[in-house]
C-alpha cells in the first residue's frame, strides 16, 4: 500500500483539521446572534414606540383646542399675568399629579395667544413646583399608612425645598435672560421639517377628532393622551437591580456632589421623568448606599434635563419663542445649580437639611408646611 509523505500527510491533517473547527464554531456563532435576537426586548420597543406616537398626537391635540380655551384661562381662572401662570402652573400640577403635561399645555396656551411669553416661562415653573409637591404627598400618604415618618417623607421634602430654592433664583435669572433677548436666535435647524412631518401624519387625525367633538374638547383629550403617553414610557424603561448594575462598585461615588449632579441629570435625560429618576434613589437608601446628603445634587441635576420632553414639545409647536422659554428655564436653572456647587454647596446643604429635619421634628411644623404650599398657589392665582 502507498504511503503519502510524512509534510503531506500532516498538511492534509490540518486542513481536515480547521475546517472541523470552523463547522464547529459556526452554531456557536448562530447560536450568539440567535440567544441576542431573543434578548431584545421587543414588547418594550413597541410600548416606546406607542408612547412617542401618543405624545406626537397629544401635542397635535392641544395646539388645536388650546385657542378656543383663551376665554376659560383669561377669565375663568384669571390668568392675566406671570403671577397667575406662576399659580396656575402649580396648582394644574397638582390636579394631574404631573410637571410635564402642564409644560407642554403652557408652550400650546403661548402657541395660540393665550398667554404671554413671560406668563408661559412661569407656568412651566409653576408646573416643575407642583410635580416636587406630588413626591411629598405620596410620602405623606405612606406615614398615614403607618410608615416612618421621617423615612416616608425626606426624600419629599428634599425634592421640594431644593427644587423651590432653586427655581426662585432661577426665575429671576430667566426673566433677565428674556427681557433681553440674547438666546431669541439659538433654535434648532431641523424644527420646521420635523413639524412638517408631524402636520402630515397629526393633522388628519386631529380632523377626524373634530368631526364627533368640539374644538375646546380636543385639549382635554390632548391632556389626557399625554398621560397616557408619559406612563407608556415609564414602562418601556429598563428595570435595574443593585446587582444587575454593578452600583456596589462604585458606591464611593456618590459621596461626591458633582458625580451625583451629573447622575440625576443623565437618569433624568433617558427617563424624561423626575419621578423615575428619584425612585432609583430608593433601593440605593435602603442598602445604605446613598444618604440624604448625597441625594441634594442628584435632585439639582434632574431639575434641569427635566425639560428634555417639553423641549420637544416647543420644537413639534415650530415656535421659535417657546423654544427659547423652555431654553432659557433650563440654562437658568443650570446656571443657579452649578453656582451653588461651585461656591456655597456646603452651606447650602447643612441648611437645607437643617430645614426638613425641623419640618419633620415636629407634625405642627409639618401641617403648616403642606398648609403653606397648598395656599402660595391658589394666592398667586388670585393676584
Amino acid at each position: 500500500m502507498d504511503e503519502f509523505p510524512p509534510g503531506e500527510t500532516v498538511s492534509t491533517a490540518t486542513a481536515v483539521s480547521e475546517s472541523d473547527q470552523a463547522l464547529a464554531a459556526f452554531p456557536t456563532h448562530s447560536g450568539i446572534v440567535a440567544r441576542f435576537w431573543r434578548r431584545i426586548a421587543w414588547r418594550k420597543i413597541g410600548i416606546f414606540a406607542l408612547s412617542i406616537f401618543l405624545f406626537l398626537l397629544a401635542i397635535t391635540l392641544m395646539k388645536e383646542g388650546a385657542k378656543a380655551l383663551t376665554p376659560l384661562v383669561r377669565d375663568g381662572f384669571n390668568v392675566t399675568n406671570p403671577a397667575n401662570s406662576l399659580g396656575f402652573g402649580w396648582l394644574f400640577a397638582y390636579l394631574v399629579m404631573s410637571g410635564s403635561p402642564v409644560a407642554a399645555a403652557a408652550l400650546t396656551f403661548f402657541d395660540a395667544g393665550v398667554i404671554s411669553q413671560v406668563s408661559t416661562f412661569t407656568m412651566i415653573t409653576g408646573s416643575r413646583l407642583g410635580a416636587s409637591f406630588i413626591v411629598l404627598f405620596i410620602g405623606f400618604i405612606y406615614v398615614l399608612r403607618g410608615r416612618n415618618k421621617a423615612a416616608s417623607l425626606n426624600m419629599g421634602l428634599l425634592s421640594l425645598t431644593v427644587t423651590g430654592i432653586t427655581y426662585v433664583f432661577a426665575l429671576l435669572v430667566g426673566l433677565t435672560l428674556l427681557q433681553s433677548g440674547v438666546l431669541n436666535h439659538v433654535q434648532l435647524q431641523s424644527g420646521a421639517l420635523l413639524n412638517s412631518f408631524t402636520d402630515l401624519i397629526f393633522d388628519p387625525i386631529a380632523a377626524l377628532f373634530l368631526t364627533f367633538l368640539p374644538r375646546w374638547t380636543l385639549f382635554l383629550v390632548g391632556l389626557g393622551i399625554i398621560l397616557v403617553s408619559f406612563n407608556l414610557f415609564d414602562k418601556c424603561l429598563p428595570e435595574m437591580t443593585i446587582k444587575e448594575s454593578h452600583i456596589g462598585h462604585v458606591s464611593r461615588l456618590v459621596y461626591r456632589p458633582a458625580i451625583m449632579f451629573l447622575l440625576g441629570a443623565a437618569v433624568t435625560m433617558v427617563s424624561m421623568s423626575v419621578s423615575v429618576s428619584l425612585s432609583i434613589l430608593v433601593p440605593l437608601s435602603h442598602r445604605g448606599f446613598v444618604r440624604r446628603e448625597n441625594v441634594i445634587p442628584y435632585i439639582m441635576g434632574a431639575n434641569i434635563t427635566t425639560f428634555v420632553d417639553t423641549l420637544l414639545a416647543a420644537v413639534l409647536l415650530n415656535n421659535p419663542q417657546a423654544f427659547t422659554v423652555v431654553l432659557v428655564e433650563m440654562l437658568s436653572i443650570a446656571l443657579v445649580s452649578v453656582i451653588i456647587l461651585a461656591t456655597i454647596y456646603r452651606p447650602y446643604e447643612r441648611g437645607i437639611l437643617t430645614f426638613v429635619g425641623w419640618l419633620t421634628d415636629d407634625n405642627r411644623h409639618l401641617a403648616f408646611f403642606m398648609v403653606t404650599i397648598l395656599l402660595v398657589p391658589i394666592l398667586l392665582l388670585l393676584i
